[in-house]
């Protein structure tokens, strides 16, 4: 499962021998088939293997040659993009001198080595001190690599700036120093790294840790969880924050073990068991013990193949929008659709206020491994949490204050001084006097050539592919308003810190980026200013946009 920045989900999943991607299905024999036509190809299996970022997965070819010579992967890909659609070729290829087989002869998907990094032939330098050694193993575990040379680079190595935000967590937890996103990007090597480390050791603190807090009275909620208690209590019942899934399960389904799957997540996370009440005028955090968790199931096998699927549709999202009680609770509901004794879908629907893109890939990832290990007759597999979503608020409160607050306030006072209140984009219709949320989506396909380019762009100016769209975006927004400031509002994940990689909870940010256009520049200059931009925004990325709202005051309109 690949999840956007914003949410938006991307199904990359293997299940019974098929994998689905946002809504295609790709059966893996057919890609199978298709590589084993290639001229000098004598066996080939295609495999999801995962990548480092956080739950995403993408798809791997292992292939045998004839007598032990495999076509090259451009000819492979070549081969697969003439008979398969793209989103069904693989995107990487390795050669085999032969595939390992299990007791009983079949191929051993298992035992299938891990994908090499492309490194464009550069010659490995191993790490020459403790520093470096720690840096390589940090950058090749969040990477999904064997390993890392001193001068690999870590982009050019996969590396983006949400993974660049995971090893900046592990050098923080590994070294007791702050090192801002920014050095990721101005030293991206191990050797790179590793002397920044050595720089900055003693000169900066990682901050307070987060700790467990206790549990004998109400938490407070965190800045986001605040913010959205305070919309609901200006429109309850509003569906606007709600967060549905629809997971197509296919193969036989053990309901009792997929309810026993979710009582399990629902235990570990208590969040996901968490009341939102108002004590004394303010809004706290109530949890609730650990209960069975029950999956309602509707079974429409009884109806013909095209109503079945309509009907699928009509209840699908009637869930999704049926509102929630954040004082009753719970914020979390699962059921499932039965369409055939082979084929079930799984629905599950969470209030943003426990929740964001990044945890929904949290919940699948476990509910895959323990549905799995219950399935299998095994206990839980999953390590215990070491803090809670509760402890993070009750930290995000505590560290969120003093001359740490007014450090990162005042960055985005002298950011967003006297930014334009609108983006005035001509329409072809008058803007109504209050939003109504009426729109359209628009999607297409950006060819693989082209995205290769605008990678080796980014490349070369120091950036990440999405500060090069971003500078595309806000270059087309400029010419359509006639404006020289633009500013996006973008999300990132906020997970800025090891031990919240791993929980499921509200702790997505906006960030408001603003880039001035004036003066004519150059894309490559625009980039510039692009990049600047976006690495200051992440160092002061922990600031909840709320809490910058409240401060700037901005003018409000509810037309806009």
């Amino acid at each position: 499962v690949r999840w956007g920045a914003s949410g938006e989900v991307e199904f990359l999943g293997r299940v019974d021998g098929q994998v689905k991607v946002r809504g295609f299905r790709i059966e893996m024999g057919e890609v199978e088939a298709a590589l084993a036509e290639c001229e000098g190809v004598r066996q080939a299996v295609v495999v999801a293997r995962e990548e480092g970022d956080g739950g995403s997965r993408r798809l791997v070819a292992y292939v045998v040659g004839d007598e032990g010579a495999a076509p090259t992967p451009a000819e492979l890909r070549g081969h697969l993009l003439g008979r398969l659609p793209e989103y069904m070729v693989p995107s990487q290829f390795m050669a085999l001198d032969a595939l390992p087989l299990s007791a009983n002869g079949k191929v051993d998907r298992r035992a299938l080595p891990e994908p090499e990094r492309v490194d464009g032939g550069r010659e490995y330098e191993a790490p020459r001190d403790p520093t470096e050694e720690i840096v390589a193993g940090l950058m090749a575990e969040v990477l999904k690599v064997g390993r890392m040379g001193i001068n690999d680079d870590f982009f050019e190595s996969g590396g983006h700036s949400l993974l660049a935000t995971r090893v900046v967590a592990r050098v923080r937890e590994a070294f007791g120093v702050e090192v801002p996103l920014r050095q990721m990007f101005e030293t991206p090597t191990v050797a790179g790294l590793a002397a920044a480390l050595r720089q900055a050791e003693g000169e900066q603190s990682a901050g307070p840790v987060i700790a467990r807090t206790a549990r004998d009275e109400a938490a407070p909620l965190s800045f986001a969880q605040q913010r959205l208690w305070f919309l609901d209590q200006l429109e309850p019942g509003s569906v606007a924050y709600n967060m549905p899934t629809a997971l197509r399960l296919t193969g036989r389904l053990d309901v009792p073990t997929m309810e026993r799957t979710f009582g399990e997540i629902v235990r570990r996370h208590e969040v996901l068991r968490t009341r939102f009440v108002e004590v004394d005028d303010s809004p706290v955090q109530v949890i609730t013990p650990a209960s069975e968790v029950s999956l309602p199931l509707t079974d429409l096998g009884h109806l013909a193949e095209g109503e079945r699927e309509a009907e699928a549709q009509r209840l699908t999202q009637e869930e999704a929008r049926r509102p929630f009680d954040l004082a009753a609770g719970p914020l979390l509901r699962a059921a499932l659709l039965r369409l055939s004794e082979e084929e079930h879908i799984l629905l599950v629907t969470m209030h943003h206020i426990v929740s964001d893109g990044w945890s929904m890939g949290v919940l699948v990832r476990e509910m895959t491994t323990l549905y799995s290990a219950f399935t299998s007759g095994e206990e839980s597999p999953l390590e215990e949490l070491s803090i809670q979503y509760a402890d993070y608020a009750a930290w995000q409160r505590q560290y969120l204050s003093g001359e740490v607050l007014d450090a990162q306030l005042s960055y985005w006072r002298t950011q967003l001084g006297g930014a334009p209140a609108l983006l005035e984009l001509p329409t072809d219709r008058p803007r109504p006097p209050a939003q109504t949320y009426r729109g359209a989506r628009h999607s297409f396909t950006i060819p693989a050539e082209l995205t290769s380019h605008l990678t080796a762009l980014s490349q070369e100016e120091g950036c990440t592919l999405f500060m090069t769209l971003l500078a595309g975006w806000q270059a087309l927004l400029s010419r359509y308003s006639n404006q020289e400031e633009v500013v996006v509002g973008t999300p990132i994940a906020n997970r800025t810190r090891v031990e919240t990689e791993g929980l499921i909870g509200f702790f997505v940010n906006t960030l408001a980026l603003r880039t001035d256009l004036s003066g004519e520049p150059s894309f490559r200059e625009l980039l510039g200013r692009v990049r600047e931009v976006t690495l200051g925004a992440y160092a002061h990325q922990e600031v909840p946009f709320e809490r910058l709202v409240e401060e700037l005051q901005p003018e409000r309109s509810l037309s806009h």
